[in-house]
């Protein structure tokens, strides 16, 4: 076997303990952030050198709120794939659907407010793009309830998670959105699966459909994609909860794949939970978080 010449692993050494000291720095950064913020975050940050690596709290149990259409997306999609669905199958919003959802976010509701029949992958492009609720639970009863959902992702290697409640059930009752819960990393897992799709675990057709409609993204502006600069390209899915009467926040989120301009990208989620901060503290949180990761790849 022929030996490294000592310069040369001179050289690699250095270079490992550079970064290992850049991402300390980046680490510190972040905890700047959050030192004097009155809520509990999980963070976790991979690049794609398998080195560049991050997490804060990246084991702890946080709920997801809407985060988990992500997840319900992959199970829908691979189902599809599997022959079970088609992508332009119609599916029924009845009148009575309608009504009984009139308390949550629906977008669909608002295009279709008498009913219709709806394509599936528009129901996928709402649900996902729009974090429809209406649409989500459509999605649910169409492939078995979320525990298919959380069955599928422990069978791809997604075991730091839990899906319980469909939307309606999960806005039914406040402590019941903990329920639902992933960590950090589990969530950067989810994204590196997907999009990563190691041995097809989606087809070509449904891989390229949900990454663009996780770079349409419509919610969380002012997140991951807050500070960074305005051309830059992002898949991601946000999750939010309402605020209790103790003005208590259980979940500000967002995880996504953020496309760097030399082509290269990193993975991030950033998950807020039982804040007493408010809404737009909390999504600064999540944005400055972001801009100091872009930076600190961008200057590899």
């Amino acid at each position: 076997m022929r030996k490294i010449p000592s310069f040369i692993l001179f050289c690699l050494l250095s270079f490992s303990v550079i970064k290992a000291q850049s991402l300390e720095t980046l680490r510190q950064k972040i905890d700047q952030v959050l030192e004097d913020k009155r809520a509990t975050a999980g963070v976790a940050i991979d690049g794609a050198n398998p080195q560049d690596t991050l997490s804060i709290n990246g084991n702890k149990h946080l709920p997801m709120q809407s985060v988990f259409k992500f997840h319900l997306a992959l199970a829908v999609l691979n189902q599809v794939d599997e022959g079970k669905f088609s992508m332009e199958e119609s599916i029924s919003i009845t009148p009575e659907l309608i009504q009984s959802y009139e308390h949550l976010w629906s977008p669909l509701r608002e295009k279709y407010p008498g009913g219709g029949e709806v394509t599936l992958a528009e129901i996928i492009k709402y649900t996902v793009a729009w974090s429809d609720n209406l649409g989500c639970d459509l999605l649910f009863e169409r492939i078995g309830g979320p525990k298919t959902v959380e069955a599928y992702l422990h069978q791809i290697g997604i075991e730091d998670i839990a899906i319980v409640h469909p939307e309606i059930m999960m806005q039914a009752k406040w402590e019941w959105q903990y329920e639902n819960w992933t960590t950090a990393r589990a969530a950067n897992q989810a994204l590196h699966l997907f999009f990563e799709n190691p041995d097809g675990l989606l087809s070509t057709e449904s891989y390229n459909f949900l990454l663009d409609v996780l770079k349409g993204t419509v919610t969380g502006k002012k997140r991951i994609r807050g500070l960074l600069p305005e051309e830059t390209i992002v898949a991601h899915k946000t999750g939010s909860s309402g605020k209790n009467d103790e003005g208590l926040i259980a979940a500000s989120n967002d995880i996504g794949i953020v496309f760097l301009p030399d082509n290269t990208h990193f993975f991030i989620s950033v998950l807020v939970s039982d804040s007493m901060e408010s809404n737009e503290t909390n999504e600064r949180i999540i944005a400055e978080i972001a801009k100091l990761t872009w930076d600190y790849f961008s200057n590899q």
